[in-house]
């Protein structure tokens, strides 16, 4: 069926970033020893405190003064995890910096690139043709304007009109002049109905 997805980009890994790896590994070996000098400080801690009840003072006072050389490991630890921390960070600014001088450095290229096709001249002659095709046009329009009457700037101004508004006004048809015939009354119609209803009526009574 083949990659669908196509095949990832392989990234690059540059001798800072390797030694930046290197220096986060040696950080984290110093932190986890760290943990391991105060773990044992401290049940050593509780150890003295133990024989001081029991009365072995000098088994006490020996785990007291191992632990203060432990104390003076701990911050040599810590001084070298800061050490190593501030390292990391230098690195890591470092290829931002140099990151923002290689694109500074393209966009230089661009513009010199850029100044190379289109000299200060060129510029110059091609404002100076956009000017004069600007005086030009008013000189043709000015020419026009005075060329034509108060009645044709009217018939201008009217046909602009016809166009905008184009066929959104339906023609309505012409309502007839003529007067529409009247309708004969029904009055005629009724007065033989009367005179047909009436010997009927003569017959009924007799």
């Amino acid at each position: 069926m083949g990659n669908l997805f196509g095949k990832k980009k392989a990234t690059r890994v540059t001798e800072q970033d390797k030694a930046v790896l290197q220096l986060k590994q040696q950080r984290d070996k110093l932190k986890q020893y760290q943990k391991k000098i105060t773990f044992q400080m401290d049940k050593e801690r509780q150890l003295a405190k133990q024989l001081l009840k029991d009365g072995k003072k000098e088994k006490a006072l020996l785990l007291l003064k191992k632990k203060r050389y432990q104390d003076q490991l701990l911050d040599k630890t810590e001084n070298h995890i800061c050490n190593l921390e501030r390292m990391v960070q230098d690195i890591e600014f470092s290829q931002i910096e140099m990151k923002v001088i290689e694109g500074l450095k393209v966009g230089n290229d661009c513009l010199k690139k850029m100044h190379e096709m289109l000299s200060i001249d060129e510029v110059e002659r091609i404002m100076d043709e956009t000017h004069d095709a600007i005086e030009y046009q008013k000189q043709i329009d000015e020419l026009l304007v005075g060329s034509l009457t108060q009645e044709d700037e009217d018939a201008v101004l009217a046909e602009l009109e016809a166009i905008t508004q184009g066929d959104a006004d339906l023609e309505l048809p012409e309502v007839p002049g003529e007067e529409l015939p009247e309708i004969p009354e029904q009055g005629p119609v009724r007065e033989k109905e009367r005179v047909k209803k009436k010997p009927e009526q003569e017959m009924l009574a007799v």
